[in-house]
């Protein structure tokens, strides 16, 4: 059985943070390149440029890509075959992203839901864990920014909605989002499931390579259709008007209780942001 100490774990995690604040990912960085050139609105042009220029700054200087350096989602597949040693891996966790969090000089923005009192290094992180196989440890950060998350939406539909309410619900999030979650965007959407589950599987659908496909044609199809739709809306970049209003849009599925249709959607701005590890 193979044995990874918490010392490295906080130290892996303390580095994701800081590399998934100020780089972005070259699959997103493709996108906003199509999309500049693709875009018919001067205004949006102008915009996309702006943004890809401050992505370039961001790397060169060491900064990170936006001031809003988000609440740390962290998904961990642990392999069966792992032993933690030398400590709680939550705590090794969330330890990581209090160091990483103040060495990169990135903003503390949890804070408790009701007071409202920050906690100061912006923790606790939230943790998804899977047990898989093998005997590796995955680690994948993700800060995200609240602009974006804001504007996710989770709808109990009934099962007579059928295909044509999901694709209304989908869209009708999108457009009540407008500019505020700083498009374009990346939509993750989860369908089926229960209740929590479909929002997990619209949040982790953010992490797939922008703009990869489904596996399933018939999920494909409707990632392509709905794209289309939401760059037919003319919210445009930063929702001043424009043809590109989403880079991609990433459904995942899972089966579902005969008297329920669960839909997540789940927003991520144009500074998707994540870095991963395998220990």
């Amino acid at each position: 059985m193979k044995e990874i100490h918490v010392s490295t774990i906080i130290e892996t995690v303390a580095r994701l943070c800081i590399e998934a604040c100020y780089n972005i990912g070259d699959d997103v960085r493709i996108l906003l390149e199509k999309a500049k050139r693709q875009e018919l609105s001067p205004y949006g042009k102008n915009i996309l440029d702006q943004l890809l220029q401050n992505l370039c700054i961001a790397h060169e200087l060491g900064l990170p890509i936006c001031q809003d350096t988000g609440m740390a989602v962290v998904f961990l597949e642990i392999g069966q075959d792992v032993h933690i040693v030398g400590g709680s891996l939550c705590e090794a966790v969330n330890e990581g992203v209090r160091r990483g969090y103040k060495e990169g000089y990135l903003r503390n923005s949890v804070l408790h839901p009701i007071t409202r009192i920050n906690t100061g290094d912006n923790t606790p992180a939230v943790i998804h864990a899977e047990i898989v196989s093998g005997d590796g440890l995955k680690i994948v950060v993700v800060p995200k920014g609240f602009g974006s998350e804001n504007m996710s939406q989770l709808k109990m539909l009934k099962p007579s909605d059928g295909l044509d309410g999901i694709k209304q619900f989908i869209l009708q999030t999108v457009i009540e989002a407008g500019g505020n979650p700083c498009p374009p965007i990346i939509v993750g959407v989860g369908i089926g499931g229960t209740m929590e589950k479909a929002a997990y599987m619209a949040k982790k659908a953010l992490l797939r390579p922008a703009g990869q496909h489904n596996p399933e044609p018939l999920v494909a199809q409707l990632e392509e259709e709905m794209l289309q739709a939401i760059n037919n809306t003319g919210i445009g970049p930063q929702g001043l008007g424009g043809t590109v209003t989403a880079l991609a849009v990433h459904i995942e599925t899972y089966p579902t209780h005969i008297a329920g249709l669960p839909v997540a959607v789940n927003i991520q701005c144009h500074a998707a942001r994540h870095a991963e590890a395998l220990l």
